[in-house]
C-alpha cells in the first residue's frame, strides 16, 4: 500500500460522516465509458455532424427524437454493466456506519446496485423513464430493447429521467446532496473532472476535515484538497 492510499485509509478511519461524489470514472472499471478522456463519448466520431453534447440536449430529444435514441441507446445503455471494486468498498463503508451518503453525477444506477441506499442521483438513472403524454413509468429494458422512438401504449413518447443538456438539475436530489455535503467531516471526490457546474460547485459547501479528490486527470479543485490521488480508483481501494 503506497503512502498516499495509507493516508486515505487514516482519514476514513477517523471520520463517521463521509459522503463519496462520484463520476463517470468511478463505472469505467464497470466496462463503461467515460465523457471527457482521450476515449471518452465526447471524443468518439460520430455518424452525425452535431456534437455528443447536442446528441443528449432537450432539443435534440424534442426535434431530433430519432437521432436522440439512435445515440442515446448505443452509448448509454448500462444495463449489462456490474458494481466495480470501489462500488462494493462503499457498501461496505455504509454497512459500517461511516458512509452517510452518495452524491453521483452517474446515470449507471450501479451504486443502488450494488445495493447502497442513500443515492442522491444529480443526473438522473436509465433506470427511471416516463411517457411525456400520460407519464406513464417504463422501464430501462423497456427503453434500450424498442425499435427506434420507444413509444407508449397511449401513443406518447417515452422520455429517460435523466438531466438533458438545457434541463435543471433534480430539486430534491440537489438540495440533499449539498445537505448531506455540508454536513460531512469528510468528502471524496472520485472519478471526476469537476468541470459541469453546477454539480461540480458542490464542493464548495464542504465544511469539514478532510477533502479527498481522487482522479486520473489533475482538477481546478485539486488545490483545496488535503489529499489528492492521481491513480485508478480499483487501484486505490482494492486493499482498503
Amino acid at each position: 500500500m503506497t503512502d498516499d492510499i495509507k493516508l486515505l485509509k487514516n482519514m476514513i478511519d477517523e471520520s463517521n460522516g463521509i459522503v463519496f461524489f462520484s463520476g463517470a470514472g468511478v463505472s469505467t472499471e464497470s466496462g463503461l465509458k467515460d465523457f471527457r478522456s482521450k476515449d471518452g463519448i465526447y471524443n468518439i466520431k460520430l455518424k452525425y455532424d452535431e456534437t455528443p453534447e447536442y446528441m443528449l440536449s432537450r432539443t435534440c430529444f424534442y426535434n431530433d427524437t430519432e437521432m436522440f435514441y439512435d445515440f442515446y441507446k448505443k452509448y448509454m445503455n448500462c444495463t449489462h454493466a456490474e458494481p466495480n471494486i470501489t462500488h462494493k468498498y462503499l457498501k461496505k463503508l455504509e454497512d459500517k456506519g461511516k458512509l452517510k451518503a452518495i452524491v453521483t453525477q452517474n446515470i449507471d444506477g450501479l451504486h443502488t446496485k450494488a445495493g447502497n441506499k442513500n443515492v442522491y442521483e444529480l443526473h438522473g438513472t436509465i433506470y427511471k423513464n416516463h411517457c411525456i403524454k400520460c407519464n406513464k413509468e417504463y422501464s430501462a429494458e423497456f427503453v434500450f430493447n424498442s425499435k427506434n422512438v420507444p413509444i407508449c401504449s397511449c401513443g406518447g413518447i417515452i422520455k429517460p429521467d435523466v438531466v438533458l443538456y438545457e434541463e435543471m438539475l433534480p430539486e430534491e436530489a440537489y438540495n440533499n446532496s449539498i445537505k448531506a455535503i455540508s454536513n460531512a467531516d469528510m468528502l471524496i471526490v472520485a472519478g471526476t473532472s469537476l468541470t459541469v457546474y453546477p454539480a461540480s460547485y458542490m464542493v464548495n459547501y464542504f465544511r469539514g476535515k478532510y477533502l479527498v479528490i481522487i482522479n486520473l486527470d489533475k482538477t481546478d479543485y485539486d488545490y483545496k484538497a488535503d489529499l489528492v490521488i492521481n491513480k485508478k480508483l480499483g487501484e486505490v481501494f482494492k486493499g482498503m
